[in-house]
């Protein structure tokens, strides 16, 4: 008779953590661990100890001072007796204007150069070749200097809208005026505000919101809803009975109507740009540094989304492109219900990375006189104080977070419009 008994244990030895493979993997990101993080404490140790051979300490304390510059684009009120954290928070919104302005911007020209390439007609197919390539292979700081001098040069100075016969005119029914000093266009007032309200108490950290606004976005955001509640009632209709209702009147009306009345009760109207002395008066202003770094960044950005775009559309096998005109549908209907939202799953990835592009070279913002985040924080704040490490750990800090919001909103889109298996 055979008597079956386990094998031994085999003891825990010390020589296991590199020889055997269950634990080689974890002995070896331990020590590589350990290694980076020596590595950062004697950088750290270091620049302390060199900073207290010069005297001198890390500290925060300068942002409480006046920042004694002023600040020609802006969202929020400013002044140069404001503090240099005020001036910074100015910088933060003017660099998040540009990086959303140009996304969008750049998504929309890239979507349609990356359609256009793939077209049927030679001469259009080849337009658009000339613009990838003769945008993506110059550098940007060049685009946006080409920019505002083309704004400065081409463009009629406020003069020339003066007397009987002038030499420019208002554009839009007379409502914008475009110079050379910028575009001056219509801005929003309310004869029946509700006010503002005051999110920080200190004068350096204030930071007023408009009831206008969020009254607004609520409305928006109940008929949204609204309208997605319509949207869901006509899906279930159409599986139920086979006949889908009419309904683009209603959330025509579901999207429009509520805002209209809501403009309508805070007593909503323009305020136009007027020709006073030798500049124009009222209106709302955008200076041409900041037009030439949004068009720059924006074309030049589009270039390679186009290319993206073009890449995720071959992707795509041409058996669904000749399926869908077996069923009828127009090229145009094609690309847009077809094709494209399968080649999203191509194009979300890489497009992610040129967004993020965008968003960091908003930082040569400093070469049209753009005050961005860069700009305030990183130059006029960064000489005035002598503060250059607080002022450049802050700036690297607030692009990665920029960045990581950036990432986590494109990923979390992606995950939205990736293939689901069953």
């Amino acid at each position: 008779m055979t008597t079956l008994t386990d094998p031994p244990k085999e003891h825990f030895r010390l020589s296991m953590l590199l020889y055997d493979t269950r634990y080689r993997s974890a002995t070896i990101q331990v020590i590589a661990m350990i290694g980076f993080m020596l590595l950062a404490a004697w950088i750290i140790n270091n620049t302390i100890q060199n900073l207290e051979t010069l005297g001198r300490t890390v500290g925060f304390d300068f942002f409480a001072e006046p920042a004694s510059y002023d600040i020609n684009q802006r969202l929020l009120e400013y002044d140069s007796r404001d503090t240099h954290l005020r001036a910074a928070l100015i910088g933060l919104l003017n660099t998040l204007v540009v990086a959303v302005l140009g996304c969008i911007t750049a998504t929309i020209i890239g979507v349609m150069v990356g359609v256009l390439r793939l077209s049927n007609n030679w001469l259009v197919a080849r337009i658009m070749t000339v613009y990838v390539e003769m945008f993506r292979n110059v550098p940007v700081l060049l685009w946006i200097v080409f920019a505002m001098a083309i704004l400065i040069e081409s463009l009629p100075a406020p003069r020339a809208f003066r007397g009987e016969n002038p030499e420019a005119t208002m554009d839009l029914f007379g409502t914008v005026a475009v110079t050379n000093r910028g575009v001056y266009v219509p801005e929003f007032l309310f004869s029946r505000g509700l006010g503002d309200i005051h999110l920080f108490g200190t004068s350096s950290l204030r930071f007023d919101v408009s009831l206008d606004l969020i009254a607004f976005l609520i409305v928006m955001g109940g008929s949204i809803f609204a309208m997605r509640k319509v949207s869901a009632w006509a899906n279930a209709t159409q599986e139920k009975t086979g006949d889908r209702p009419t309904i683009w009147h209603i959330q025509l009306g579901l999207f429009f109507v509520p805002s209209a009345i809501l403009l309508g009760a805070l007593g909503f109207h323009l305020g136009f740009p007027e020709l006073k002395g030798f500049n124009f008066t009222g209106g709302t202003h955008l200076r041409n540094s900041l037009i030439a770094l949004w068009l720059a960044l924006s074309l030049y950005t589009a270039a390679f989304i186009a290319e993206i775009v073009r890449a995720g559309i071959l992707a795509i096998s041409k058996g669904q492109t000749e399926a869908a005109s077996a069923l009828g549908l127009r090229p145009g209907r094609t690309m847009r219900l077809v094709v494209l939202p399968q080649a999203l799953r191509v194009i979300i990835p890489p497009m992610i990375s040129n967004y993020l592009n965008l968003t960091k070279n908003s930082s040569l913002a400093i070469a049209v006189g753009y005050m961005d985040i860069t700009g305030t924080l990183g130059g006029i704040t960064m000489n005035q104080t002598g503060r250059e490490l607080e002022c450049v750990l802050l700036l690297m800090l607030v692009y990665l977070a920029i960045s990581l919001s950036i990432s986590a909103v494109m990923n979390w889109y992606n995950n939205r419009v990736k293939l689901v298996e069953r």
